[in-house]
């Protein structure tokens, strides 16, 4: 499928980009070429293949969800500027 200039300039007029009358040749060339490149990957077979989040298959590491540093409020709130009834006290940010 090739892009003409009028098509760029339509295109950039409805996403309301400002594109210089002299980059609308060069701009519809590159997405000429880019729509070729994806008009390739559609000719590619990919009959059982499954889909995939990456190229690396990694199992991911898991630990054990226990309490390990928790059960001492006192030391936990030791840092905070402020806190009242063993909770962080922090300044209104919204009205």
């Amino acid at each position: 499928m090739a892009i003409d200039a009028d098509t760029v300039r339509r295109v950039s007029r409805l996403a309301r980009i400002a594109t210089p009358e002299a980059r609308l040749e060069p701009l519809a060339q590159q997405l000429s070429g880019i729509l070729g490149w994806i008009e390739q990957l559609n000719e590619v077979d990919v009959e059982g293949v499954e889909p995939m989040a990456t190229a690396v298959h990694a199992i991911q590491p898991l630990r054990d969800d226990v309490v390990t540093d928790g059960g001492d409020p006192g030391r936990i709130l030791g840092n905070a500027p402020k806190s009242d009834e063993g909770f962080f006290v922090v300044p209104k940010v919204v009205e």
